[in-house]
This record gives C-alpha cells, sequence and structure tokens, in this order.
C-alpha cells in the first residue's frame, strides 16, 4: 500500500491521506479486512503530525470504510467491498460529465445533492 500525499497542496494533509486509502479500495487494491498502517508509522513515514493520520483515519471511519479497534487498528471494512464493483461506473460518469464541461466540483456537489 502505497500513500501519496504532495505537501504543495492546497489540500488538506488528512484529506489527502484518506483520498489515498479511499483510491486504493476503489481500485481494489485493499479489500476487506486488510489492515492500514498503523497511524504512528504512517505518520512516521510521511514525516507528518500524528493527529493528522488520525483525523484521516476518522474520517475514513465515519464514511464506514474502515474499522478502528483497539489493539487491532485500521481495517478496511466489509462495507468497503461495493466501492471496487463502482469503479467502472465512477469512472465512465466522470469522463462523461467532464466532456459535456462539468467540473469535478460541481459533480461533487451534485452528487450529495443527490443523496438527500
Amino acid at each position: 500500500m502505497l500513500i501519496r500525499i504532495d505537501a504543495d497542496s492546497a489540500r488538506p494533509l488528512f484529506d489527502q491521506v484518506a483520498a489515498s486509502v479511499r483510491a486504493d479500495v476503489l481500485t481494489g487494491r485493499l479489500g476487506p479486512g486488510d489492515r492500514l498502517p498503523a497511524a504512528r508509522e504512517l505518520a512516521d513515514a510521511l514525516d507528518i503530525n500524528l493527529h493528522t493520520v488520525l483525523r484521516a483515519y476518522q474520517q475514513l471511519r465515519d464514511e464506514g470504510l474502515i474499522d478502528l479497534r483497539r489493539g487491532r487498528g485500521a481495517v478496511v471494512a466489509a462495507s468497503a467491498a461495493p466501492l471496487a464493483e463502482l469503479a467502472h461506473d465512477i469512472a465512465a460518469l466522470v469522463a462523461r460529465a467532464a466532456s459535456l464541461g462539468v467540473s469535478p466540483t460541481t459533480l461533487a456537489a451534485l452528487i450529495k445533492e443527490s443523496e438527500a
């Protein structure tokens, strides 16, 4: 598992960490039951603050993608399995939106609004 961050990006580091894990789940590189690196190890490897990693993990937990258990660490949740099945659909939607001139930000807002 390779978590990617860009220290020069305007995007918050915790969000970059969470997005990297999400991408690995979406592509199937991570599946239910797979362990994520310990927060302290990941923070050391990325040279970022431990609380930044913990915030990313908490965000992923709140989204239902990982389970956080004391003594067990962060593990990809069973509820994350359908994401890999959606990868093709998501790529097609993003490509279609781009061909119509819809920005990723607008597309994300439209998807969020459709949840209601």
